[in-house]
């Protein structure tokens, strides 16, 4: 199950569900915690089923169209409302006739179309922050690998990407020695004191087009 963990709030809400376009157009991704996962390698692993306990005891079962990326990383495929964002069901994905990758491209292409493309801009310690106009998707465009590609034609020797919560995914060249070095028991504490909005205690690598573990996840 890698640690799915949901809160009642994104389940319960069926009824609302019907105000949210499902359509193609409007499906989106969002990066979540994969708590206690540490994938060393880039995938799309389902996450599956997972089981939620009421306050009054019961229980029932759920399953998102939500998969394990990278680290302790995972997407989740949602649509975006005037509200609030609905979680897709892998009968959402489906019905739309994706296959993951292609529900992926998609998804970031309509966060870009929606929200604005990616732009870096400096930040603390002389590292870079990448926004939209939505601080809430920012960590999405971790997924959008064409950004990724331009940086790299500048720095081929890397980069060193942290996303330690929504709002904040971090960068620096991997070359740039100082800067790798602060990231690690920085990037950590931001994790560690987002709450419910943290996102990724590991450091990622980004060269020769793919993405793998730079420093694995903390231990809880």
């Amino acid at each position: 199950m890698h640690g799915l963990v949901l809160t009642i709030a994104l389940l319960m809400i069926g009824s609302a569900r019907a105000q949210v376009d499902t359509s193609a157009q409007n499906l989106m991704v969002v990066v979540r915690e994969a708590i206690g996962a540490n994938q060393n390698s880039e995938t799309l692993e389902p996450l599956g089923r997972g089981r939620l306990k009421l306050s009054d005891g019961r229980e029932f079962e759920f399953e998102l169209a939500a998969f394990l990326l990278l680290g302790d990383m995972q997407i989740r495929f949602v649509f975006d409302g005037p509200q609030f964002m609905s979680n897709a069901k892998p009968q959402d994905r489906a019905r739309l006739g994706l296959a993951p990758a292609e529900a992926l491209a998609l998804a970031v292409a309509n966060i870009k179309r929606v929200y604005g493309d990616p732009v870096a801009k400096p930040w603390e310690m002389g590292l870079m922050q990448v926004e939209g106009r939505s601080p809430d998707l920012d960590s999405s465009y971790v997924l959008d690998r064409a950004f990724w590609r331009h940086l790299l034609r500048e720095h081929p020797e890397g980069l060193v990407v942290a996303v330690p919560k929504r709002g904040a995914l971090l960068f620096t060249p991997a070359n740039e020695e100082a800067k790798v070095q602060w990231l690690p028991d920085n990037i950590a504490r931001l994790h560690a004191t987002s709450g419910k909005l943290r996102v990724s205690s590991a450091l990622y690598l980004f060269k020769d087009d793919r993405w793998t573990v730079f420093q694995s996840p903390r231990s809880e």
